[in-house]
């Protein structure tokens, strides 16, 4: 599974402008509606069921990275957002850092197999510094594009 398979070029940032969980995950579902990957109607249904995820423990991973995700009636197939906070973002990440660097995942209610390739496929990623350390200095949405791409083709 490739990452740009359900991250679309509408969905992704390289300015998120939030300070604290709840925004930056209001703003990251915002970039799904822009997309068209989630009706304006369910906004605040989606944004409900990521803050109840993270209720259970942050989904922030550590090395500056948040993987925010949730499974939703109204979603048909996996889609995902990608921003990139310039301040970062208090997470309550479980190194203690802020956040730079989100992937947010949503899937439908039923479907444990493309959520659960879709976290191993970003987490494997982001292990790599170099990737991250790319990521977190991309300037536009064609250079997170490229560096995504990049890393697609080179661990499947």
């Amino acid at each position: 599974m490739k990452i740009m398979d359900f991250l679309s070029e509408e969905a992704i940032t390289t300015d998120l402008k939030s300070v604290n969980k709840t925004e930056a995950i209001k703003e990251l579902v915002e970039l799904l509606i822009v997309s068209g990957d989630v009706d304006k109607k369910d906004k605040n249904k989606v944004v409900e069921l990521l803050l109840a995820r993270e209720a259970l423990g942050s989904t922030a991973i550590g090395h500056n990275v948040g993987i925010p995700h949730a499974k939703a009636d109204c979603i048909k197939s996996l889609v995902g957002a990608f921003g990139l906070s310039r301040k970062g973002v208090d997470f309550d990440s479980l190194d203690g850092e802020p956040v730079y660097i989100f992937f947010l995942l949503l899937a439908p209610q039923d479907s444990a197999g493309p959520h659960l390739k879709a976290l191993a496929r970003i987490s494997r990623l982001i292990k790599d510094k170099y990737f991250r350390d790319t990521l977190k200095a991309a300037k536009d949405k064609k250079d997170v594009i490229r560096i995504i791409e990049t890393e697609d083709d080179k661990k499947l």
